[in-house]
Order: C-alpha cells, then structure tokens, then sequence
C-alpha cells in the first residue's frame, strides 16, 4: 500500500482558505485525483470548511494535512493513488472540541460541520497536544462501475450500489439544503473557484 501525506501552516488569517484551497488542488494533480473526479470537489469543500473553522474559531496557526492511502496506479498518464482512502486534517492550538450546530434557514454561519458529516465517509476530533486535530475521510473507488439505468455490472469482488430515483432521506435532504445554503451564502460555488 502507498501512503503520501503532505501538509502546509495555516496563519489565522480569512484569506488563508483561499490559498489552502489552491494548494490542495495542486497536490490532487500529483496524487493523481482528477479536477473534474467527484472526489476533487469534495475535498475541496471540506478543505473549505475545516480551515474556515479553524481560522475564525480559534484565532490561532493551524497544520493542514492530506493522507493518500492505496495502491499506486497509473490514472490518467500519471502515476497515484488508484483506489484507497484521502484523510483531511486540521491541527491547531485551540483545546476548544468543536461545537456542531444547526444552522436555520437564512443563517449564514453554523452548517460547516454539518457539511462535512454529510459529506466526509467519516469524520471526527481529538486532543492533540495543547489544541486538537479534526479529521475527515473519502473512500476513493478502485475503479469507476458503469450505471446506467439500474444495471450496473461490477468487476468480481466488487460491491456495488443502485441508486433509484425515490425520494432522498432526511439525512440527504438535510445535506442537500444545506450545502445549496452554503453556496448561496458564499455567492454561489463559483466563489470557491474565485478565490
């Protein structure tokens, strides 16, 4: 299994999730994670939220960190991680745990945890030193499975899901409104681009 963790300082300061998000980008490209892979958009988005929380609700320098876990493989004309796990995580010198909460309709504020809940396979927190470490995990695929009207036909040893058109679960419904709130509020998701 091929492990490939980076980080980079975070100062407390709002223009550092910019600069965060555009890094990020550019380790994508070199662990062999498309732009335009589902997965990308994602990370980015967490990448977002957690260095968002931990700039304006701690006021203090933080690490960013991003794990590749899997198996090296060659996507794309470039060698990277094909399959495995893609671990986020923020450390920084605050003690305060993290406070999710549930933002009501026209708020601004309170949906970042409750973003990466709903969209991070696993998330969670610990003690680290004197502050914490907030993680967040993403299943990559080891290899796309076609879908197409319900028949999807996976590779031996591979599960599969079929997704129908019934009507989304709370809890996806919870995740939907709020990241269609999120993006409202920062001016669409083309601000994260922007920045």
């Amino acid at each position: 299994m091929q492990v490939l963790q980076v980080q980079l300082e975070i100062r407390p300061d709002p223009a550092e999730v910019g600069r965060a998000r555009r890094w990020v980008r550019s380790r994508l490209a070199g662990s062999g994670v498309s732009d335009d892979e589902p997965l990308a958009e994602t990370l980015i988005l967490l990448v977002s939220e957690l260095v968002t929380n931990a700039v304006v609700h701690t006021g203090c320098p933080a690490v960013l960190r991003l794990t590749f876990q899997g198996v090296c493989g060659t996507r794309t004309g470039s060698q990277g991680v094909a399959g495995g796990i893609v671990r986020l995580e923020v450390v920084d010198l605050s003690a305060c745990p993290p406070a999710p909460r549930h933002a009501e309709r026209d708020e601004t504020n309170g949906r970042g945890l409750e973003l990466v809940d709903g969209l991070a396979d696993r998330w969670g927190w610990s003690p680290e030193g004197v502050g914490k470490r907030i993680w967040c995990e993403l299943d990559r695929c080891p290899a796309p499975v076609p879908c197409g009207g319900g028949n999807a036909v996976a590779a031996p040893g591979v599960a599969t899901a079929v997704v129908t058109a019934a009507a989304p679960t709370p809890a996806a419904a919870t995740v939907a409104a709020s990241v269609a709130a999120t993006a409202s509020a920062y001016g669409g998701m083309a601000a994260y681009e922007a920045v």
